[in-house]
């Protein structure tokens, strides 16, 4: 099986069973392949679960360039992308705050994973920010603190369970986004 595959794989099944905090062996069994072949590819369980959070990223990322670029009011995008973005978090969040905080130790299987949890979201989100009307030379810092809020808001939901509380947050945010016209 190709990287690819097996990437593809742990993702979906990921999704379907959680994360947890299952054994490269398991992972392997799951996925049908041998626990050696995945530290081939990815040098091991970390290593793998790092690739499945960038992978998971880049998807969201997606989504968001997906719904952008539709003709839907800017109100709804917001709405949809939220939505998408918290039935991900509710199967795979877990795992990002971990790995993130792996990130923030400089551990050596996030050094790609580091790369994206950041940097990678500004510029698509800088660019929705000056669509929502929100001055360029502002639409940067508004980038950088909506996706902090958010990943707070996140992070809150894994927490406390309380999606309605969320969503009331995440509706106050996407209004303080949106400049008086």
């Amino acid at each position: 099986m190709s990287r690819e595959t097996l990437l593809s794989d742990a993702v979906e099944h990921f999704a379907k069973n959680g994360i947890g905090d299952a054994s490269l062996r398991s992972i392997a069994q799951a996925v049908g392949t041998s626990h050696r072949m995945l530290i081939y590819h990815f040098g091991s369980r970390e290593g793998l679960l790092a690739e499945v959070v960038r992978t998971v990223e880049q998807q969201q990322r997606d989504l968001l360039a997906e719904i952008t670029e539709t003709d839907r009011p800017l109100a709804e995008q917001n709405e949809l992308f939220w939505r998408r973005v918290t039935e991900a978090t509710l199967i795979y969040g877990p795992l990002f705050f971990e790995l993130s905080a792996h990130a923030m130790q400089d551990l050596p299987h996030t050094e790609a994973l580091k790369a994206d949890l950041i940097n990678v979201w500004l510029p698509p989100l800088t660019e929705l920010c000056v669509r929502a009307g929100i001055p360029p030379d502002e639409a940067p810092a508004y980038a950088r603190l909506g996706l902090a809020a958010a990943r707070g808001l996140l992070f809150d939901l894994l927490l406390t369970g309380d999606q309605a509380a969320v969503d009331e947050a995440t509706a106050l945010l996407n209004r303080l986004f949106t400049p008086a016209r």
